[in-house]
């Protein structure tokens, strides 16, 4: 499934990272969480992840939210497994509806608070009546969710959404050529067919597109909802396995779980065993922090 804002949204969300993109999240987890739950659709609690796009192909500044869902859920009482319809989960004109809505309530609940802010061409919003005539013109937008089973299976969808949650906006094998001050690469014209074409660009323009989508510091760009979220993850899983009939799968039968320092070095082939300054030195754990201490002391510092 994906949730895409319009580009005017698109426009504020690029002066304000961390909270409309914290919008989008909040609103379609809830929206895909309501609808599901209501039972003249599917009566259900689902799970799903979602992983936030800010590029579309020529990597313009597109902001869209693409969420793996499961086709089906837990029954209110968790005793039953709900499966959606054949080739149909839920009404996206009812999500989309629902999603817009959300949205624009939570954006103008954003604008009240003073935690949205405009620059250059956008300025003219921090008048309120100009803000809200914005919001009455993308209300009667038909605002875009797109919903479709993969036509190879879980495998695809998965696969083509994890080629995108550890990289930004444009992947090596799509460069074509860097010389002369230019950039050239390979990208899909969507609206025409899919076509494959070629675009070149001036190094700058080509730097200032990427620089766009490079996220807040610490924001988290794929989340989990539902019996997918961290906190009920496990036990849900093995719930929904068990009602359907599923095996656990043999790489969580009896293997232990790894460290993430191990997980961290066998993905990135760095470790966080060693020390960063020397490279030679084993960082070992001597003490962990409460977390009220670590907000409310500061850290001793090594005056030598």
């Amino acid at each position: 499934m994906v949730f895409t804002i319009p580009e005017e949204i698109a426009a504020i969300a690029y002066q304000n990272k961390e909270v409309v993109y914290g919008i989008l999240f909040q609103t379609t987890a809830e929206t895909l969480k309501t609808i599901a739950g209501d039972p003249q659709h599917l009566g259900a609690e689902i799970g799903f992840f979602a992983v936030l796009h800010t590029w579309g192909q020529n990597l313009q500044h597109h902001p869209h939210l693409h969420c793996v869902v499961p086709g089906g859920g837990l029954s209110p009482a968790g005793q039953r497994w709900i499966p959606c319809r054949p080739r149909f989960f839920l009404p996206v004109r009812v999500l989309s509806s629902r999603f817009r809505r959300l949205f624009l309530e939570s954006l103008q609940k954003a604008y009240d608070a003073g935690k949205v802010q405009f620059f250059a061409a956008l300025e003219s919003f921090r008048e309120r009546n100009a803000f809200c005539q914005l919001l009455a013109r993308v209300k009667a937008y038909k605002w875009v969710v797109y919903a479709k089973r993969p036509f190879a299976g879980p495998e695809q969808v998965l696969d083509y959404v994890g080629r995108y949650t550890h990289r930004v906006a444009i992947s090596n094998n799509r460069l074509l050529d860097i010389e002369n001050g230019q950039v050239r690469f390979q990208w899909k014209d969507y609206r025409h067919g899919d076509q494959s074409k070629t675009m070149t660009l001036s190094a700058d323009e080509f730097i200032r597109r990427f620089l766009l989508h490079v996220l807040p510091d610490g924001f988290q760009r794929i989340r989990y909802y539902g019996f997918l979220g961290n906190r009920y993850r496990r036990d849900k899983l093995e719930q929904c396995r068990r009602l359907i009939g599923m095996p656990i799968p043999a790489d969580q039968s009896n293997t232990p779980e790894k460290d993430y320092r191990d997980r961290y070095e066998e993905l990135t082939g760095r470790s966080l065993h060693q020390c960063p300054q020397c490279s030679l030195g084993r960082m070992l754990v001597v003490m962990i922090l409460p977390r009220s201490l670590c907000k409310s002391s500061p850290l001793p510092t090594d005056s030598s």
